[in-house]
């Protein structure tokens, strides 16, 4: 075969590395300089061959070959000249041929044929090394230079590749011909190159590995200057030093860990400890146990945190940690700790998550309060039951429970999802606090959720037991009123005053509020008597406590000092919550301030408040839920994440299910950012794709300092220069294995599509414009509406009208990312209405109304999105167009693997929204095209015979082109390649 010049085939080769995943997310060569591919020797019918001798130890090397369609040479082949240090060349003439074969030998018998299958080689400059074909001349600069010089390091750690060139440009110079100048091996992971930049003192730069897979720092090259620099997974660091040179070794052990607790509960121990301190940084801890039968057990562990379960009952246990570095280093035993075991508790209902890939299931929202009302004892109204007006429609805001939900499992079933995101379960305490969003006390399930035979475990396991997963929403950012059950509550002012006695109930020294059970003194289940005082208490820290602030609440009655919450007021130590409002929703302190009065925002940079929060939803982890949705995720620094939280989530979720369960356990973050453009606002720090990536460099050891360090370095950085990813693209028609090696182990909710589903075109444009800068875009959560916000930042539920539903739907189920619908949706409930308006208005006229009376009646699914049978009002809801509509695209979509986790593109693809997605993996091949409401042509598409899944028309294609009429709003065709023909039957929409 005829060998095509390089510079044509750059971007065909390019596609087929990624094809391959050889080349990831590096991106294609510079196009600042002049193309560097498109440039081949200077005489196309020569070849000057280098080849490597460190490695050989030969005295003498020679060259036999046979150009392309020509003789061989006479064995030994022709003697090879010195060029540079490790390197010999020679020139050979290949006449009209555009290629040659050869081997290598040292003259005595000892050859390098490749393994016998000989060196294809090409023309122009070529390097051989150790088995490696290059395209590039080692030796060029390596003559001693005149005029300034710049050493640069280029760090191939994180790609894999086995040699490296540098291809420049000396300011107001030219650039190198492509592919550059061979780089020197410098030490492991680090190649070298000292150039010649004569008067310039800067340079331009892109990377390559000589077979046409470059790092051009995303299209923008590298600035680097003269002198010392170093190239590490983008990132430049200039007047650098020798990343090769001899690193002293580390000989300095952590500090011992500090403030080592231990508590019991039954047969197992929590324990927990501050971070230790280290000069690099601590890696493990060891915990050692002694006590009990079986003596001493010595655990490693990577957090702060250790449960240790199983133990004897009624048994002496003593703890100890010590901190280990990467160096081997430990630190002295912490302070002993220790704890007595009880009894051993009844053996807990087992819940294991589904542990499959959580793109394949769909996502029904319910406000778990306001769903469906099994069990009524547990309706509680809380304080502002009739201010309100919700006791006059006896209408309690904590009102639905798990009992109703598992009651009604199968209508969500019916409906066709696979996943139900719960509100949060922990226990409340807030004036009206249904919602699940003010945690008080985040290691108990609220009361009013649980009921006889249906506690959460029951709901978990009921669910599993149909096929469906359970996502919890978790808060880490706040807790509420105003502190948090065994970490801090802060005492408030108060006196029970003829203007105050109303609301400040009186001291019960014997009860304590759950959210349930009624206090017998005031008769209210929302008892405060444990929050306040009149009498200072002891080490207040608060200023002027009790003294008129001079202004009147909004009955007219005297405010007082320390009367709220404020983290201004020294109510709240610093090392446990923040002590700031936000000023700037873009700036740092957006990250650590309070949101609201009510909302008192953790220090979660520190190590107790970390602990908590880890020891808290490993509980939930171990009941078996199957992923969590994290709320105000931007309020917490990503780095925080990254160190802290995420890790602890896998390590726990690994320790209890295995690696399989950790890798689908979907934790999704509320990254709020309510514009249209790609950045929010310009600021990286608050962008919800920002949180899908692992950090690039290393920071303080210190939470609070690396948190700042983080927010500084990353803005500096700004959008430009931000991580990107192929992850949800097609390579042409082909998937492609994703890159999922810098993710950070948080999905996102798509909150661009969510701003901007007052148009499915919009939506859909803008979710594409965001996708390159997601880690992947495949497993982003996309919904129209949620419990907080309408599109475009609307405060009302969805009002477009049902043919735009039903659009806005089937782009949704057919579209990258998991369809995610909000209760009542599917029957357009309580549209128009506003979502929520606190305790100013009856529920009843809101968007978080109760919905049970829409699900009255028996329901049973037969199937995922199939209604086995339905009695009563249930009957009707389930009657109701879009029910319908959503019933077919979750068959649809359950049918064909391409939807659920393909990736997709739009390129030969004219129409609105048209693109085309495919997932491979083993036997499974899934190549779907889709249109959405207009009419779409596909071009160099393989050729064969597809289906559509609406309509089971069929097309024959043999040229490389389908052509589709417009099916109108809210209808759509999926023409899947060697595909099952028409699912599901015609409904008001997909027919």
């Amino acid at each position: 075969m005829g060998r095509t010049p390089l510079g044509r085939s750059r971007r065909p080769l390019l596609a087929a590395l990624v094809a391959t995943g050889l080349l990831g997310a590096l991106a294609e060569p510079p196009e600042t300089g002049p193309a560097p591919m498109e440039t081949v020797a200077a005489d196309a019918n020569t070849a000057t061959v280098f080849y490597y001798t460190k490695t050989k130890n030969w005295s003498s090397t020679y060259l036999h070959y046979a150009p392309d369609g020509g003789a061989w040479t006479t064995v030994p082949g022709t003697k090879m000249e010195a060029a540079c240090t490790d390197w010999v060349k020679k020139t050979v003439d290949l006449g009209s041929a555009a290629g040659l074969a050869a081997t290598f030998n040292d003259g005595g018998g000892t050859w390098d044929n490749n393994g016998g299958a000989d060196y294809a080689l090409g023309t122009g400059n070529i390097t051989v090394k150790d088995g490696v074909i290059a395209h590039s001349d080692p030796c060029a600069g390596t003559e001693p230079a005149e005029g300034n010089q710049a050493t640069v390091y280029y760090s191939t750690a994180t790609t894999g590749w086995t040699t490296a060139n540098i291809h420049y440009a000396p300011t107001g110079g030219t650039w190198t011909t492509s592919p550059g100048v061979g780089m020197e091996a410098a030490c492991t992971g680090w190649w070298k190159k000292t150039l010649d930049l004569g008067t310039a003192t800067s340079l331009k730069a892109a990377f390559n590995n000589g077979n046409g897979v470059w790092d051009n720092n995303n299209s923008a090259d590298y600035a680097l200057t003269s002198g010392t620099s170093t190239v590490k997974d983008r990132t430049v660091t200039k007047d650098a030093a020798d990343p090769c040179a001899a690193v002293e070794p580390d000989t300095e052990a952590p500090t011992a860990p500090a403030r080592v607790t231990a508590s019991a509960t039954n047969t197992s121990v929590v324990l927990s400890w501050d971070a230790a301190t280290d000069n690099i940084g601590v890696t493990k801890y060891q915990v050692t146990r002694t006590g009990g039968t079986k003596g001493t057990v010595v655990t490693d562990i990577g957090s702060t945190v250790f449960s240790d379960t199983g133990l004897e009952e009624r048994t002496g246990y003593t703890y100890t940690v010590k901190a280990v570095d990467a160096a081997g280093n430990t630190s002295p035993a912490s302070a002993a700790a220790t704890a007595t075991t009880g009894d051993k508790a009844p053996d807990p209902a087992s819940g294991t998550p589904l542990g499959t890939d959580p793109r394949k299931d769909p996502i029904y929202f319910v406000l778990t309060a306001r769903f469906n009302d099994g069990d009524s004892s547990n309706n509680r109204g809380g304080s502002q039951h009739t201010k309100s007006g919700n006791a006059a429609n006896n209408d309690p805001m904590s009102r639905g429970d798990f009992k109703g939900l598992v009651e009604k499992l199968d209508y969500v079933k019916a409906l066709g999802f696979s996943a139900i995101w719960v509100t949060p379960v922990v226990l409340n305490r807030s004036d009206y606090d249904y919602h699940g969003y003010h945690g008080y006390d985040f290691y108990k399930v609220d009361p009013r959720l649980e009921s006889a035979g249906a506690s959460y475990q029951d709901l978990i396991n009921a669910a599993h037991a149909k096929g469906m997963k359970i996502y919890q929403d978790v808060v880490y950012n706040h807790s509420s009123r105003w502190g948090a059950k065994g970490l801090f509550t802060p005492t408030v002012y108060g006196v029970r005053d003829s203007q105050w006695s109303w609301y400040y109930d009186e001291r019960n020294e014997g009860f304590e509020y759950d959210g349930l059970t009624v206090e017998p003194k005031s008769g209210k289940a929302y008892y405060n008597g444990d929050l306040w005082s009149t009498a200072e208490p002891s080490g207040n820290t608060c200023l002027n406590w009790g003294k008129p602030t001079g202004g009147k609440s909004a009955e007219g009655y005297t405010l007082y000092n320390c009367q709220w919450p404020s983290p201004t007021s020294g109510m709240f130590p610093k090392a446990l919550y923040h002590q700031c409002w936000i000023g700037n929703w873009e700036g740092e302190d957006a990250r650590s301030c309070w949101l609201h009065e009510d909302l008192a925002d953790f220090n979660t940079e520190n190590t107790t408040v970390q602990n908590y929060l880890i020891g808290a939803y490993d509980k939930y982890i171990d009941m078996g839920v199957d992923g969590f949705r994290v709320d105000t995720a931007v309020h917490i620094p990503r780095v925080t994440w990254n160190r802290r939280f995420l890790p602890a989530i896998q390590e726990r979720v690994t320790q209890k299910f295995g690696a399989e369960a950790a890798r689908n356990f979907f934790v999704f973050g509320e990254v709020a950012a309510f514009v249209n453009d790609k950045w929010n606002r310009g600021s990286v720090n608050h962008s919800a794709q920002f949180y899908t990536w692992k950090e690039r460099k290393e920071y303080s050891p210190d939470d609070e300092v690396a948190a700042l360090e983080q927010f500084t370095y990353e803005n500096d950085q700004g959008t430009g220069n931000q991580p990107t990813s192929t992850n949800a693209f097609l390579d042409g028609n082909n998937y492609h294995t994703p890159d999922r090696s810098r993710f950070s182990g948080m999905n996102i909710i798509d909150m661009r599509m969510h701003m901007n589903f007052g148009d499915a075109q919009n939506a859909y444009g803008n979710g594409k414009d965001s996708d390159d800068s997601v880690n992947d875009a495949t497993y982003n959560v996309v919904y129209v509406d949620s419990h907080d916000y309408g599109p475009n930042k609307s405060s009302e539920r969805y009002t477009g009208g049902t043919d735009a539903w039903a659009e806005n739907m089937a782009l949704m189920w057919t579209f990258r990312g998991i369809p995610t619908l909000y209760y009542g949706s599917e029957i357009e409930f309580q549209k128009g209405k506003k979502i929520d308006c606190g305790p100013s208005c009856p529920l009843a006229t809101t968007g978080r109304a109760y919905y049970g009376d829409h699900l009255a009646g028996s329901v049973t699914a037969s199937d995922f999105g199939t209604v086995g049978s339905a009695s009563g009002e249930v009957a009707n809801t389930l009657a109701q167009p879009l029910v319908k509509h959503v019933q077919r695209l979750n068959q649809i979509r359950r049918a064909v693997p391409a939807l659920q986790t393909g990736q997709y593109s739009t390129e030969g693809i004219s129409g609105s929204m048209a693109f085309k997605r495919r997932y491979t993996s083993g036997s499974t091949d899934s190549f779907a095209l889709v249109t959405v409401t207009g009419g779409a042509t596909y071009t160099g598409i393989p050729n064969g015979t597809y289906k559509d899944a609406v309509t089971g028309d069929v097309k024959t294609v043999s040229n490389g082109t389908l052509s589709v009429g417009a099916p109108g709003k809210g209808n759509l065709r999926v023409y899947v390649l060697n595909g099952p023909g028409k699912i599901g039957a015609d409904g008001p929409y997909l027919k």
